[in-house]
Protein backbone atom coordinates (compact mmCIF):
# COMPACT_ATOMS: atom_id res chain seq x y z
CA UNK A 1 0.00 0.00 0.00
CA UNK A 2 1.39 3.30 -0.52
CA UNK A 3 1.56 4.44 2.89
CA UNK A 4 3.90 1.45 3.17
CA UNK A 5 5.98 2.70 0.69
CA UNK A 6 8.40 5.33 2.79
CA UNK A 7 9.05 4.77 6.36
CA UNK A 8 9.02 8.81 7.04
CA UNK A 9 7.64 10.81 3.96
CA UNK A 10 7.61 14.26 5.95
CA UNK A 11 11.56 13.62 6.03
CA UNK A 12 11.59 13.45 2.06
CA UNK A 13 10.71 15.95 -0.80
CA UNK A 14 7.92 15.64 -2.33
CA UNK A 15 9.50 14.65 -5.57
CA UNK A 16 11.75 11.87 -3.60
CA UNK A 17 8.51 10.63 -2.67
CA UNK A 18 6.85 10.76 -6.05
CA UNK A 19 10.13 8.82 -7.30
CA UNK A 20 9.26 5.87 -4.67
CA UNK A 21 5.85 5.50 -5.70
CA UNK A 22 6.85 5.47 -9.27
CA UNK A 23 9.59 2.57 -8.78
CA UNK A 24 7.29 0.87 -6.42
CA UNK A 25 4.61 0.59 -9.11
CA UNK A 26 7.72 -0.21 -12.09
CA UNK A 27 8.37 -3.26 -9.43
CA UNK A 28 4.76 -4.79 -9.95
CA UNK A 29 4.89 -3.99 -13.30
CA UNK A 30 7.98 -5.82 -13.51
CA UNK A 31 6.43 -8.66 -11.37
CA UNK A 32 3.45 -9.00 -13.81
CA UNK A 33 4.01 -7.81 -17.04
CA UNK A 34 2.76 -4.79 -18.70
CA UNK A 35 0.17 -6.76 -20.21
CA UNK A 36 -1.00 -8.34 -17.36
CA UNK A 37 -0.79 -5.22 -15.41
CA UNK A 38 -2.98 -3.76 -18.06
CA UNK A 39 -5.62 -6.08 -17.56
CA UNK A 40 -6.03 -6.57 -14.16
CA UNK A 41 -5.48 -2.71 -13.46
CA UNK A 42 -7.69 -1.53 -16.64
CA UNK A 43 -5.00 1.17 -17.24
CA UNK A 44 -3.50 1.60 -20.85
CA UNK A 45 -0.16 -0.79 -21.30
CA UNK A 46 1.34 2.63 -22.76
CA UNK A 47 1.32 4.47 -19.28
CA UNK A 48 2.48 1.00 -17.57
CA UNK A 49 5.76 1.51 -20.21
CA UNK A 50 6.19 4.64 -19.22
CA UNK A 51 6.51 3.74 -16.06
CA UNK A 52 8.32 1.05 -16.58
CA UNK A 53 10.64 3.46 -18.34
CA UNK A 54 10.99 5.50 -15.07
CA UNK A 55 8.42 8.48 -16.96
CA UNK A 56 5.51 9.73 -15.06
CA UNK A 57 2.46 9.51 -17.35
CA UNK A 58 0.43 11.72 -14.90
CA UNK A 59 -1.05 8.83 -12.47
CA UNK A 60 -4.01 9.48 -10.76
CA UNK A 61 -3.91 7.84 -7.22
CA UNK A 62 -6.62 5.18 -7.99
CA UNK A 63 -4.49 4.56 -11.25
CA UNK A 64 -1.86 3.63 -9.07
CA UNK A 65 -3.89 1.81 -6.17
CA UNK A 66 -4.86 -0.30 -9.05
CA UNK A 67 -1.40 -1.32 -10.01
CA UNK A 68 -0.67 -1.97 -6.42
CA UNK A 69 -3.98 -4.12 -6.25
CA UNK A 70 -2.29 -6.34 -9.07
CA UNK A 71 -0.71 -9.22 -6.57
CA UNK A 72 -2.72 -11.97 -5.44
CA UNK A 73 -1.81 -10.97 -2.06
CA UNK A 74 -2.72 -7.17 -1.98
CA UNK A 75 -6.03 -5.84 -1.48
CA UNK A 76 -8.16 -4.22 -4.07
CA UNK A 77 -7.38 -1.07 -5.79
CA UNK A 78 -10.41 1.10 -3.79
CA UNK A 79 -9.20 -0.61 -0.62
CA UNK A 80 -5.86 0.92 -1.71
CA UNK A 81 -6.85 4.48 -2.50
CA UNK A 82 -9.09 5.17 0.38
CA UNK A 83 -6.19 4.08 2.82
CA UNK A 84 -4.27 6.45 1.40
CA UNK A 85 -7.09 9.20 1.69
CA UNK A 86 -7.52 8.45 5.17
CA UNK A 87 -3.81 8.37 6.01
CA UNK A 88 -4.06 12.00 4.97
CA UNK A 89 -6.92 12.86 7.13
CA UNK A 90 -5.79 11.02 10.21
CA UNK A 91 -2.30 12.94 9.78
CA UNK A 92 -3.87 16.16 9.51
CA UNK A 93 -5.73 15.47 12.85
CA UNK A 94 -2.56 14.04 14.38
CA UNK A 95 -1.21 17.15 13.40
CA UNK A 96 -3.72 19.84 13.72
CA UNK A 97 -3.88 20.60 10.32
CA UNK A 98 -7.12 22.24 8.30
CA UNK A 99 -6.79 22.52 4.67
CA UNK A 100 -5.98 25.98 4.62
CA UNK A 101 -2.86 25.14 7.07
CA UNK A 102 -2.18 22.64 4.41
CA UNK A 103 -2.53 25.14 1.32
CA UNK A 104 0.16 27.53 2.97
CA UNK A 105 2.43 24.95 3.82
CA UNK A 106 2.28 23.67 0.27
CA UNK A 107 2.62 27.74 -1.09
CA UNK A 108 -0.51 27.16 -2.83
CA UNK A 109 0.01 24.33 -5.29
CA UNK A 110 -3.26 23.20 -4.74
CA UNK A 111 -6.01 25.38 -3.22
CA UNK A 112 -7.85 24.44 0.21
CA UNK A 113 -11.05 23.69 -1.60
CA UNK A 114 -9.06 21.47 -3.97
CA UNK A 115 -6.94 19.85 -1.37
CA UNK A 116 -10.53 19.31 0.37
CA UNK A 117 -12.26 17.57 -2.55
CA UNK A 118 -8.76 15.29 -3.32
CA UNK A 119 -9.14 13.88 0.44
CA UNK A 120 -12.92 13.21 0.08
CA UNK A 121 -12.37 11.50 -3.24
CA UNK A 122 -14.81 13.97 -4.79
CA UNK A 123 -12.13 15.13 -7.38
CA UNK A 124 -9.19 12.95 -8.78
CA UNK A 125 -6.05 13.39 -7.27
CA UNK A 126 -2.45 12.66 -9.00
CA UNK A 127 -0.18 10.62 -7.53
CA UNK A 128 1.64 13.74 -7.78
CA UNK A 129 -0.59 15.34 -5.24
CA UNK A 130 -0.70 12.84 -3.20
CA UNK A 131 2.87 12.62 -2.38
CA UNK A 132 3.12 16.49 -2.09
CA UNK A 133 0.07 16.33 0.57
CA UNK A 134 1.50 13.29 2.26
CA UNK A 135 5.12 14.72 2.64
CA UNK A 136 3.68 17.94 4.09
CA UNK A 137 1.09 16.44 6.44
CA UNK A 138 3.68 13.68 7.35
CA UNK A 139 6.30 16.47 7.99
CA UNK A 140 3.88 18.53 10.08
CA UNK A 141 3.21 15.55 12.81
Amino acid sequence: MLHEIADSPGELRPAELHERYLEALASVTDDHGVESTAERSGLDPADLRSVLEGDDPGLTLEAAASILAVPEDAPDGETIAAVARDDLLMGMTTAVLDVEAVESGIDGELEAREIHSKIEGRFPMTLREFALLLQYIDGAR
